[in-house]
């Protein structure tokens, strides 16, 4: 229900109408006038209370889904989105504890392997492997579900003369992380690795896969991984919903150094 006395919209505010009513449907969401999964009234409802055209409703609710606050469910309505998924399944988080599984992920997502196979390279994995972009390299796709959704896309690039011949090569999952796989099949360890997170719009693909609009912006990561000669072993790609993910990291800061003492025969001033 909307309260009456939070229902205003200033015409001769500087900022628009939509997103004045964006703001105020998100404070009543942070009040806990509407918890999670709880549907909100309809546009035309909405519309009425504010004297507005329903119109304007539609665009503060969709910049409220993008914000990831709502969801819109076709042919059900609107309702609020639940706790967002942290992201904690950084690339470095499939490493785990003592380079195994890392259980707490496992035991909250389901990873299925999609197709395995030669692929163009994309523009990113082949600058990464420094190899002419379309170059056909191996491919191992993958899809992350929760109990609720779809939450990642993903892929691991490979190059085809260190898998010829190998297991990496079969459409079949293993029952280990698959940096572990990779290791004993191409005969290199992984010894480092760097993350680029950047934020953009999905593909049409990702969109209907990840079931989001889109016009709802993705978090991207490139994971390239590195054996001790800094050649690089696996690329891989993985795509997440924006709105529904958060990035949080925990870390120590460095206490300061302590300056060194003066040379007792310098003569400061």
């Amino acid at each position: 229900m909307i309260k009456e006395a939070g229902v205003q919209i200033n015409p001769g505010a500087a900022e628009f109408p939509h997103r004045q009513i964006a703001a105020q449907l998100k404070a009543q969401v942070r009040r806990g006038d509407w918890g999670p999964g709880e549907r909100l009234p309809s546009i035309p409802a909405i519309a009425e209370m504010f004297g507005v055209a329903k119109q304007t409703v539609q665009r503060a609710v969709d910049q409220l889904r993008v914000e990831g606050v709502l969801i819109t469910k076709p042919g059900s309505g609107t309702y609020v989105r639940g706790t967002r998924r942290r992201l904690n399944r950084l690339a470095r988080g499939r490493y785990g504890g003592f380079r195994g599984y890392h259980t707490d992920l496992a035991a909250r997502y389901r990873q299925q392997l999609v197709s395995v196979g030669r692929a163009p390279a994309p523009p990113e994995v082949a600058d990464a492997f420094g190899v002419p972009d379309g170059t056909d390299l191996l491919c191992r796709r993958h899809l992350v579900r929760t109990e609720d959704s779809p939450v990642e896309v993903g892929a691991s690039w490979f190059l085809p003369a260190d898998t010829a011949g190998t297991s990496l090569e079969r459409a079949e999952a293993f029952g280990r992380p698959l940096y572990q796989e990779a290791e004993e099949a191409t005969g290199r360890r992984y010894v480092s690795a760097t993350d680029t997170i950047s934020a953009r719009q999905p593909s049409r693909e990702e969109a209907e896969t990840l079931q989001i609009r889109p016009d709802t912006p993705v978090l991207h990561l490139l994971h390239v991984a590195y054996d001790g000669s800094r050649k690089p072993i696996e690329v891989a790609q993985a795509t997440w919903p924006g709105p529904m993910t958060t990035l949080t990291e925990e870390y120590q800061i460095p206490a300061p150094t302590p300056e060194p003492d003066p040379d007792p025969g310098l003569v400061l001033g």
